[in-house]
């Protein structure tokens, strides 16, 4: 098993970090899938933060996985997702987009299962101006119900 020094560990641990940009097409195509009219003034539906600070910050969901070192299927589960705007994210502007890791902690369920919670947070500016964080909260089961 995983041990709780590894895990928490990973606490500071920062993701490569790198830029993105919301295309028109991508912007179209959220508001396709979500039946959402287009938004005015070339904003952008706010579903574009499940996926836009992954892949800016440089990291993948495998290598939140390896990170988090999950061992096999079902072994990763949603705890919450937290979206903050202090903005408007819009079509065709390049996002500097940072993160990494901000807590883990080991728990116990009432029957004895083993869990870790992980939080990575990640954060979207334009220019000196923070758009928007996001911070996901993962659970990484260690035993198996």
């Amino acid at each position: 098993m995983v041990t709780e020094e590894e895990v928490l560990a990973l606490v500071g641990h920062r993701f490569p970090g790198g830029r993105y940009r919301i295309e028109h097409w991508e912007s179209w195509l959220l508001n396709d899938c979500t039946g959402a009219d287009p938004l005015p003034e070339a904003m952008v539906h706010p579903i574009a933060l499940f996926h836009v600070p992954i892949l800016g910050s440089g990291i993948t969901i495998t290598k939140l996985f390896e990170l988090g070192q999950a061992t096999g299927a079902g072994s990763v589960g949603l705890e919450s997702y937290d979206w903050e705007y202090f903005g408007t994210l819009r079509e065709d502007v390049e996002y500097q987009i940072d993160g990494g890791i901000t807590e883990v902690e080991r728990r116990t369920t009432d029957d004895g299962q083993v869990y870790d919670a992980l939080a990575f947070s990640i954060e979207l500016r334009d220019g000196d101006e923070l758009v928007a964080r996001i911070t996901n909260r993962w659970r990484f089961r260690r035993t198996m119900p």
